[in-house]
C-alpha cells in the first residue's frame, strides 16, 4: 500500500511512464493509438446503452414475445 501512494503522488514517475510510452510506441502513432481507444471506449458505451435497453423492453414485452412465439410454432 504504501508504495502505491509513493508512486501514485510523484510527478516524475508520470513523467517516466510517458517517456517509455513514448519511447516504445513513436510520437507518429500516439494519435492513432488514442483515435483507436477512444473509439473503442465510444462504441463500448454505445453497446452497454442498447443493451440495457434491450434488457428493458425485454422485461417490459416478455411475457407477450413468450406467447406470440408459442402460437407461431403451434401453428408450424
Amino acid at each position: 500500500m504504501f508504495i502505491h501512494l509513493y508512486f501514485v503522488n510523484q510527478w516524475q514517475t508520470w513523467v517516466i511512464i510517458l517517456a517509455v510510452v513514448l519511447l516504445l510506441f513513436g510520437a507518429t502513432r500516439l494519435p492513432a493509438l488514442s483515435k483507436s481507444l477512444g473509439q473503442s471506449i465510444k462504441v463500448f458505451r454505445k453497446e452497454v446503452k442498447g443493451d440495457d435497453a434491450d434488457a428493458a423492453a425485454k422485461d417490459d414485452s416478455g411475457s407477450e414475445k413468450s406467447t406470440t412465439d408459442s402460437k407461431s410454432s403451434a401453428q408450424d
